[in-house]
């Protein structure tokens, strides 16, 4: 079994898009000693920016990695903590007097690690350093308003803990250069590996010197780039609509598994 988590220089970096099409591209792969397609999990444990269905809180995100997963997984089993506002997790939490903590997010985890998933897909939310909020603890075992203290928690925390390996998708636009070191250099100095990277063009806006920016980046970070995304409209040259699953099955095919599989 393995497990990765995904993350990227910034928030709207497509993290669910590449998912999806990681997904996509690890159940298509035969796995040769047991001779079937592999299980893929997914687990995305916050997200903010939900629509109130039938009493449940989804996710559009989170709605279409459990279309791409195969282990027949509910909304909520994918996406445990939710929230309604699209805004910062945290900020959203307090809003509503709760707390994220590192500690719920692991037990969430552990509960779709017992679908012995092939592969398990951890997508985070936002950037690497996504704030979770302060937490209150106990400094000793006999509680009292003195010896408590706060401690602020990230959901780096959570892949530290867990020990993930991580895969890092670069948004290519201007100062991506400085966002993808950045990042790869704070996971490095958080005691986590990073095994990949991909080039994804999340926007309509082409980046002027694309080619160049990546291969500076192919230079820079020393790890391989495992698949370049660019854009795609939602309609083509002869005005036929694309959809979302005609996007990540062509996206799913510029994907090199070696380093995952």
């Amino acid at each position: 079994m393995k497990f990765f988590f995904i993350t990227a220089t910034d928030t709207d970096a497509g993290k669910t898009f590449v998912s999806c099409a990681l997904i996509k591209a690890l159940t298509q792969h035969n796995n040769t000693s047991k001779n079937k397609k592999l299980k893929v999990a997914a687990f995305k444990p916050i997200s903010a920016g939900c629509d109130l269905v039938d009493g449940q809180l989804i996710n559009e995100d989170a709605k279409l990695l459990s279309e791409f997963a195969n282990c027949a997984q509910s909304i909520t089993h994918i996406n445990p903590i939710a929230f309604a506002d699209p805004i910062a997790p945290h900020i959203a939490a307090k809003k509503l007097k709760q707390q994220i903590t590192v500690g719920e997010i692991n037990n969430h985890y552990q509960q779709v690690k017992l679908l012995n998933a092939d592969i398990t897909l951890v997508e985070g939310a936002g950037g690497w350093r996504l704030p979770l909020g302060p937490i209150t603890i106990e400094s000793s075992l006999t509680a009292s308003i003195d010896n408590k203290k706060s401690t602020y928690q990230f959901l780096s925390d959570f892949v530290k803990d867990t020990d993930l390996d991580v895969i890092l998708i670069v948004n290519m636009k201007l100062g991506c250069l400085n966002h993808a070191l950045l990042t790869y250099e704070t996971i490095k100095a958080d005691g986590v590996k990073c095994i990949a990277w991909i080039a994804n063009c999340a926007s309509s806006d082409a980046m002027n010197n694309l080619s160049e920016n990546i291969a500076e980046l192919e230079q820079l970070l020393p790890i391989p780039k495992i698949a370049q995304f660019d854009f795609i409209a939602d309609i083509d040259d002869k005005g036929n609509n694309i959809s979302f699953y005609e996007k990540i099955n062509s996206a799913s095919k510029k994907i090199n598994l070696s380093v995952l599989i």
